[in-house]
């Protein structure tokens, strides 16, 4: 069966395809549409997409809002470092990736800015290590006051004060993640008015993004990759919103993998979404059926990452390799800055 190797979801992707930028205007992306059930692909613009989703239907979101967790300061040496907040622990203690590795051992200190030092506290068994913020401002101020954007890896330059706009989409309410939803970045006031003039319902989840969403699958067989845990919200008026949608005969739309990872996460075996708080590792990979979501908009992700499997378990392996393949010919752009696809 395709699909059940890492190898399996390689491709071919021009480096000048990885947007390093966000649209000039927020929403102007493209979207490539992927209708299952006739096995077409058709190009529109975002802004389309109100007219795919039918009155009636419950579009839900993750409304989580991405930290300034890249913190950059310098050893004692002198030497430059860099920290990564991934996962608040409590007591000023956070989960973290640093660079360089090899460098950054248990009781060291990194030196951020005039009111904040981090200190390494312990190494974990994934390679991550637990830090703790040393400031007299709070961890929320001084995060604030000197971190940076985390702009992913693949966007080669550093981050600018639009950042701190343009990652976020315009919903965001729950700081906690290290990485933005970016499905949800094309979405505008504008677009969400119209979506409500066409009586859509929204209703909203929290997942915090952490390294379990970017993290590459380095093994060829995926069963043997292991997902970092990330916390997830979803309230009670969520899950009634769902089951009503689902009584009506209507249909359920997630905006992101995030999304998709929390309701399934909490969903029971018939598809009925249980409420509460709790922590994923999810991973879902074909083959695998879905319970609770019926349609899915998310952007165009990395070869061999657990996102494209996500994709690939939803719309299937070969009408996914299929679309990815097109939006390169066609020049979409690719990754967190890039266009969307829209799954019906």
């Amino acid at each position: 069966m395709h699909g059940t190797r890492t190898s399996d979801y390689d491709f071919q992707l021009p480096p000048e395809l990885i947007a390093q930028s966000p649209p000039v205007i927020r929403g102007e992306s493209r979207l490539m549409v992927v209708d299952r059930a006739s096995q077409t692909i058709m190009h529109r613009h975002f802004a389309d997409i109100v007219e795919y989703i039918p009155a009636g239907d419950l579009l839900v979101r993750n409304t989580t809002r991405v930290m300034r967790a890249r913190l950059l300061g310098t050893r004692d040496s002198g030497a430059p470092a860099e920290v990564l907040l991934l996962k608040a622990l409590g007591e000023s203690r956070y989960e973290a990736m640093v660079r360089p590795g090899g460098k950054m051992k248990p009781g060291r200190t990194i030196h951020v800015g005039d009111q904040l030092d981090v200190r390494i506290l312990e190494s974990t068994e994934r390679g991550t290590r637990i830090v703790e913020i040393l400031s007299e401002l709070s961890d929320a101020d001084a995060i604030e006051l000197y971190g940076h954007i985390p702009l992913p890896p693949y966007i080669t330059r550093a981050d600018t004060p639009p950042d701190a706009e343009r990652y976020q989409t315009v919903y965001a309410a729950e700081t906690g993640s290290a990485a933005a939803p970016t499905a949800g970045l094309h979405f505008t006031p504008d677009i969400l008015n119209q979506l409500h003039e066409h009586n859509v319902n929204v209703a909203d989840v929290v997942l915090h993004v952490g390294a379990g969403t970017f993290k590459p699958v380095e093994v060829d067989d995926p069963a043997e990759h292991v997902m970092h845990e990330e916390w997830y919200e979803i309230p009670a008026v969520t899950t009634q919103r769902i089951a009503e949608t689902r009584a009506r005969g209507a249909r359920t739309w997630a905006v992101g993998t995030t999304t998709v990872r929390t309701l399934e996460s909490a969903s029971s075996e018939s598809g009925i979404v249980i409420a509460g708080s709790n922590e994923t590792s999810i991973f879902i990979r074909p083959p695998y059926t879905f319970r609770a979501v019926d349609h899915l908009l998310t952007n165009f992700h990395l070869p061999h990452s657990t996102l494209i499997m996500l994709v690939a378990a939803f719309a299937g392996y070969d009408t996914t390799m299929r679309a990815y393949r097109e939006a390169v010919n066609a020049r979409y752009r690719f990754f967190s800055y890039g266009d969307a696809m829209l799954i019906l």
